[in-house]
């Protein structure tokens, strides 16, 4: 087991403990022998994100420093939703939250080992919420928690400030999130819960709910939520979230996300998001400062987590297809779905063919996909040297794709440079081609 010292100051290294109790006394329990410890996910959309992989990756963490995790997705809690600082949440029907549920528990078990010395164990609050009817919550869980207290909570404090004000459903989230505390405690000898920064106020009404309750002092500290270094939310793109689900953000997009982060990011990413050591770590780093244009760090982290997230096979086919997107692959071995993904995260122009079977010029299609901003201008991109049809050097203004040029029957990828890229989508690709 490795040492509370160590994974102390490992997660602090990290940058992931933003508050905690008492670290002095959670190093005594942690030296005293393996701990059980939780965290809880709610069932809000049918998958996870990469915000909340931190915390899947530090239930991870500590399991490997031989603590027991508890993975608690919520059933009854995600009915209920958490409150946010702007608005009420929508509420799902329990038919919705149970497939969700089940969704999300499936994304978490791969991370954690359910087998060994400190099995990790799922559980779900809907197993003691369900039974519980309205008056055993007020006499013998409300009674302990002060609304003075509860209103200084800052989403709650937020939302009494606003407009919007705060329902008692949304408000009361924090007497079942501390009951699930609570319960584990009692269920499991659960004495550590972890969490977001945003949920400090959450994690503490399970504290002071077993301190009032059973006399007992258990302990919590909270990741810190992760930004980008120009202040802007983590894990949003053009195109939306960053989600966990491959049918929902592609392999292809999410290696694509750790690739573009930025140099002044991929540091703190490393830090929170890799298994890689800290002197691999720093490696990495002074090759980043070095290299910069190489993307050395970049690369690497998009390579650890797209494994990690979606197995060696789809890594390797991404790392691939984005090595053969930039002129270092062969774009027609890529196989058609990973080739579409993608494509998809790309500029996109649809053409149809033209009586004869002659399909636009690469110079109209330079100006389409608005890689060139006029038809001149693509032209000058030609005479200059720097137009490329499916990485291959186009050196004729007047130079047309035929068929054999498409790729998986469909496609063309043109490049302007070293890196903008562009798709072109055929119409009706099946009947353009001939196929039945």
């Amino acid at each position: 087991m490795t040492s509370a010292d160590d994974l102390l100051q490992d997660l602090q290294w990290r940058g992931l403990i933003a508050s905690s109790t008492d670290l002095g006394a959670l190093r005594e329990v942690l030296d005293a022998g393996p701990v059980t410890y939780y965290c809880g996910f709610d069932p809000t959309a049918p998958s996870l994100h990469i915000g909340n992989l931190v915390q899947i990756l530090t239930l991870r963490r500590l399991q490997l420093a031989g603590h027991r995790p508890l993975a608690l997705v919520g059933g009854a809690t995600g009915l209920i939703g958490d409150p946010k600082p702007s608005a009420e949440r929508t509420l799902n029907d329990r038919e919705t939250v149970a497939t969700w549920v089940e969704r999300v528990r499936r994304q978490i078990e791969p991370y954690l080992a359910f087998d060994g010395d400190n099995p990790a164990l799922m559980v779900n609050n809907l197993d003691w919420t369900a039974p519980m009817s309205a008056i055993d919550l007020l006499r013998d869980v409300g009674k302990h928690f002060r609304v003075n207290k509860m209103i200084s909570k800052e989403a709650v404090s937020a939302r009494l400030h606003s407009d919007a004000g705060i329902s008692y459903t949304e408000f009361s989230y924090q007497i079942l999130q501390g009951m699930d505390f609570l319960e584990l405690y009692r269920r499991h000898g659960c004495v550590l819960q972890t969490g977001g920064n945003d949920q400090w106020g959450n994690l503490t009404a399970g504290l002071d709910l077993i301190h009032r309750v059973e006399g007992r002092s258990v302990h919590a500290f909270a990741t810190p939520l992760i930004t980008k270094a120009d202040g802007t939310k983590f894990g949003k793109t053009e195109s939306g979230t960053v989600w966990l689900d491959p049918a929902m953000t592609t392999p292809y997009a999410f290696y694509q996300f750790w690739v573009n982060a930025d140099d002044k990011d991929v540091l703190a990413y490393l830090k929170v998001f890799s298994f890689r050591s800290r002197a691999e770590i720093e490696q990495l780093a002074q090759a980043a400062l070095a290299r910069p244009a190489a993307r050395e760090a970049q690369r690497a982290l998009a390579d650890e987590l797209t494994e990690l997230v979606h197995g060696t096979q789809e890594r390797d086919a991404v790392a691939a297809a984005s090595r053969a997107l930039f002129g270092s692959g062969v774009l027609d071995e890529l196989p058609a779905a990973t080739l579409e993904a993608a494509l998809a995260e790309l500029p996109l122009a649809t053409v149809t063919m033209a009586e004869g079977g002659a399909l636009p010029s690469v110079v109209e299609m330079l100006a389409s996909t608005g890689l060139c901003a006029s038809r001149s201008a693509a032209r000058r991109a030609v005479e200059e040297g720097g137009a490329y049809l499916n990485n291959i050097r186009v050196t004729d203004v007047e130079a047309r794709p035929g068929l054999a040029d498409l790729l998986a029957g469909r496609w063309l990828v043109l490049r302007r440079g070293k890196r903008q890229l562009a798709a072109v989508a055929l119409a009706s690709p099946r009947t353009a081609v001939g196929l039945p």
